[in-house]
């Protein structure tokens, strides 16, 4: 094998870790395509709990979550932004659960009671959310829509 070869393996094998993000805690993108996380709801991105700043962190754990990993989702349904809902593993990880686990984000019972064990754990462990006394995402967002 040439060096010239083994670039053309490694830069393939980075290549599809590099188009996808975390767009925020309960969403990513890949490949151009918009994905929401099915069962969970996670802070808003500019949504601070005190001076946690919530949001970012969630972004940031879901980020790290799907860095150098390849990511699969199983599309569920549409939302009405367009976003395919979908279950989505990182090197076999359920993200959703994942997020839960780790208390940055709520288990979203308006459309799943999957995560809903999960959330009581992390909510007892005092992670990420449960230890800040957030606001839940959606009750932050209903506050917000009725300031406007």
């Amino acid at each position: 094998m040439r060096p010239s070869d083994l670039l053309i393996v490694v830069a393939l094998w980075v290549a599809p870790a590099a188009a996808q993000t975390a767009t925020d805690g309960d969403s990513l993108r890949i490949n151009g395509q918009a994905y929401r996380l099915q069962g969970i709801d996670a802070p808003e991105l500019a949504q601070t709990c005190g001076t946690y700043p919530a949001g970012v962190e969630s972004r940031n754990t879901l980020s790290g979550l799907i860095q150098g990993r390849a990511v699969a989702c199983e599309h569920v349904t549409t939302d009405r932004f367009g976003r395919s809902v979908a279950y989505c593993r990182a090197g076999g990880l359920d993200l959703g659960a994942e997020m839960v686990r780790r208390g940055m984000a709520w288990a979203f019972v308006r459309y799943s009671r999957e995560y809903v064990q999960l959330e009581s754990q992390a909510r007892a462990q005092g992670l990420g959310v449960h230890a800040q006394a957030c606001e839940k995402a959606w009750e932050y967002r209903a506050r917000l829509r009725a300031v406007r």
